[in-house]
């Protein structure tokens, strides 16, 4: 299992996290899905869920709540969200809106674990970034139940890529083998991937999806339908391996993806 055990370079995808109106649930949801442990946490952390798996961290799971503790009316999407490593946040949120993205919370100290903030990209993609202090992000990737990678679904590629080589440093650079798909890369190092809203059904929004690895793409689509979601896209094979295109039961959308050596 690789194992992540020192930071992660900046402009490199450290971490996701879901916000859902019914938090324990969707414990469970993915905790049968993937095979997550996690707990609501204390009061301090606004209830924040680590879930790990084998004993490392994977992605965090919140309530949608005010600052009160009250429910927010209307209840905002469920949706994860990609945090960007980054080596000190006050200077990434300058760097964003000088880029011409725009900061939507501003830089917070998680306790001691980190700071954070979140943005949008000038196409209208939204993307946290985390400033490690005690935390690094997620202790595992590229393994089953664990993030795999992260994927920009942009309106405007060109925009899109301008704005993040100039926020963070990440090249994009046509993908061999993936028509109208781009690697992005962080210090020459792929770290996720970019293509145009065009490529998706029509209303997509803007956004940054996470894909999760699988043992069994197909199995696990059962699973989660079985479980009360919905599939998007069924399995398929495409040059990575086999995947799908999922929500959960609350809306939040991912891929599952049982990948396969590329060359």
């Amino acid at each position: 299992m690789p194992e992540v055990t020192g930071p992660y370079a900046p402009g490199t995808p450290c971490w996701v996290d879901l916000m859902v109106p019914e938090q324990q649930a969707a414990l469970d949801f993915y905790r049968d899905l993937f095979g997550w442990q996690g707990q609501v946490g204390p009061p301090e952390t606004g209830g924040y869920a680590v879930c790990e798996l084998n004993g490392r961290p994977v992605a965090g799971i919140m309530s949608a709540m005010n600052p009160d503790g009250s429910a927010p009316e209307p209840a905002p999407p469920t949706v994860w969200t990609t945090y960007l490593a980054v080596a000190d946040a006050d200077a990434a949120s300058r760097a964003i809106t000088a880029a011409g993205g725009k900061v939507e919370l501003g830089v917070l100290d998680v306790m001691d674990l980190g700071r954070m903030a979140v943005a949008s990209d000038p196409t209208g993609a939204v993307f946290g970034i985390w400033q490690a202090k005690d935390f690094a992000g997620a202790g595992v990737t590229r393994a089953p139940g664990a993030l795999v990678w992260n994927e920009l679904n942009t309106p405007d590629v060109t925009a899109a890529s301008a704005f993040y080589a100039a926020a963070f440093g990440i090249e994009a650079t046509p993908m061999e083998g993936a028509d109208g798909y781009f690697a992005l890369k962080a210090g020459g190092e792929p770290v996720g991937g970019m293509q145009s809203l065009s490529n998706l059904p029509e209303g997509t929004p803007p956004n940054w999806t996470v894909y999760f690895a699988v043992d069994d793409c197909d199995s696990t689509v059962d699973a989660l339908i079985r479980a009360g979601g919905n599939v998007l896209k069924p399995p398929f094979d495409m040059i990575a391996g086999r995947m799908a295109v999922v929500q959960d039961p609350w809306g939040g959308v991912f891929c599952v993806i049982k990948t396969k050596p590329m060359a």
